[in-house]
């Protein structure tokens, strides 16, 4: 393991390679070259993305960035990883005034995990374009410096439809100048009730503007909002096949009441090293979390209940290798990227066969092998059914009784996870904390994992056996000429 030497991102729609085959068809004709040198884009801007490691486009890149530059306004269907950040970021940064402190540009996203993810590319990206401000706009954090952010001026803003529409209707936002609007992951923020707050902004926005549209799914609703916010929408849609072999795919008929020990039973057949485990309902979660965690494996549960701080360490955890298992709604998943994740595991099919190849897109990424395991009852073949119609050959189908079990098995992350109490405000940076417990602490730096930081807080993820070295440091010690408190998280 590799000590980080810059903050890692928690999940990353940009880097992620594209998690299977894509095949490529535009609703326009793009450019045959995926070279960003082929884009009518600065020099500048072309040498930064050469240092950001972005050395040829994506297909969705390809096929969105000239329709995006060339100001028109866009529909395009991909799906998290593909690299869509910058498919957007890119087009709305060249069209950008440094010189008219208003809003230009406004990315709204349906969770503040996205949102915050979208903002941190997006700065990146705008590296080569001198004072450019970029303002979050999320609920969950205090409005106050959020209104104070505004009142000194900013180029772009990104945030949830509930805050910017706060902000709107309290007048600390005004949006009678923007250029570009990008609904991304609209799909979701659909699903997530937010289509009144979606319409009620853009009746705010000027008829001029550019809207680009990001979807990894294109139902009925997303038609219908694109004819009321759209003018001749060019259309680019990126398919995803998986190459056989690489991810297999089971389904296990049970009992209702087997589907507690079939789950169990899975984690003790496979032995995955990390899996992300779908469930339909908050409550679902929090029970199929506890009842894995008597079980002796560690997991976690994400969703929409949880408080901001909760849901940042929870994806901390997870990114970081300290938590091995993610019990998840497909919301709070959204915009995850897991670099390599060992088996998706769907406690219950979902209704929507779509869905499911989304989920199951999550492994198998990179090259490597995955699992996507599901457990149904009788009364949801139809789902299976369904999800073979749409993946056009016979699911693979078995049942409970034939997973070999493993007595007292237990699956424990290699990682834990430190919270310090002190962050970007504060000054501090990844290095800074590197370099405390490499230097100061005697940690060699193969035991020393992610590092991420936040406005008013850090975390560092130490291998076990370097837990109590690092906290007696830290305890003691200090970070950047300053005392810090630090406690490690548990998962």
């Amino acid at each position: 393991m590799h000590a980080p030497t810059s903050e890692p991102p928690l999940y990353d729609t940009a880097h992620a390679p594209p998690p299977l085959a894509f095949q490529g068809k535009q609703g326009m004709t793009a450019t045959n070259s995926d070279s960003f040198s082929s884009l009518p884009i600065s020099p500048a801007q072309i040498a930064n993305l050469e240092s950001l490691g972005y050395l040829k486009m994506t297909p969705i890149q390809a096929g969105s960035l000239p329709l995006v530059l060339a100001g028109k306004d866009l529909i395009a269907r991909a799906k998290t990883g593909s690299g869509k950040t910058a498919a957007f970021g890119i087009g709305l940064l060249e069209q950008i005034n440094p010189r008219f402190f208003g809003v230009q540009a406004l990315v709204l996203c349906p969770t503040r995990e996205l949102a915050d993810q979208v903002g941190k590319e997006l700065r990146r990206l705008a590296q080569a374009v001198p004072n450019i401000k970029l303002v979050s706009l999320c609920g969950g954090k205090p409005f106050g410096p959020q209104k104070g952010s505004l009142e000194h001026g900013a180029h772009i803003v990104v945030g949830t439809p509930g805050r910017v529409l706060d902000h709107l209707t309290q007048k600390t936002l005004d949006l009678g100048g923007l250029k570009t609007l990008v609904l991304d992951e609209a799909d979701r923020m659909l699903d997530m009730g937010f289509l009144d707050a979606v319409s009620e902004i853009v009746a705010q926005t000027p008829k001029t503007r550019q809207t680009v549209l990001f979807s990894a799914t294109y139902p009925d609703a997303i038609r219908k909002i694109s004819r009321s916010i759209q003018r001749s929408p060019a259309t680019v849609t990126v398919e995803e096949e998986h190459e056989p072999g690489v991810i297999e795919q089971m389904f296990y008929e049970v009992k209702t009441h087997e589907r507690n020990n079939t789950l169990l039973a899975l984690f003790e057949h496979y032995q995955p090293e990390s899996a992300l485990v779908f469930c339909h309902t908050k409550k679902q979660c929090d029970e199929v979390a506890e009842f894995l965690d008597a079980n002796r494996i560690q997991c976690l549960a994400i969703h929409g209940d949880l408080e901001q701080r909760e849901r940042d360490q929870v994806l901390v955890q997870f990114a970081n290798n300290s938590c091995p298992v993610l019990v998840a709604t497909d919301v709070a998943a959204r915009g995850l990227d897991i670099k390599s994740l060992q088996a998706v595991i769907n406690y219950e099919l979902p209704r929507d066969p779509e869905i499911y190849v989304h989920r199951i897109g999550r492994t198998g990424r990179a090259g490597e092998k995955g699992l996507a395991l599901s457990i149904f009852t009788q009364s949801e073949y139809q789902r299976v059914q369904a999800i073979e119609g749409y993946l056009s050959r016979p699911c693979a189908c078995d049942v409970y009784a034939s997973l070999d079990r493993v007595p007292g098995y237990t699956l424990k992350a290699p990682m834990v996870t430190i919270q310090i109490d002190a962050g970007r405000k504060q000054k501090i940076r990844p290095g800074d904390i590197l370099g405390a417990l490499t230097g100061d602490a005697g940690l060699p730096g193969s035991q020393i994992g992610k590092i991420a930081i936040f406005d008013m807080c850090s975390y560092v993820a130490v291998e076990r056996a370097a837990l109590r070295q690092a906290l007696n440091y830290l305890a003691a010690g200090k970070i950047k000429g300053r005392a810090v408190r630090a406690r490690k998280i548990n998962a």
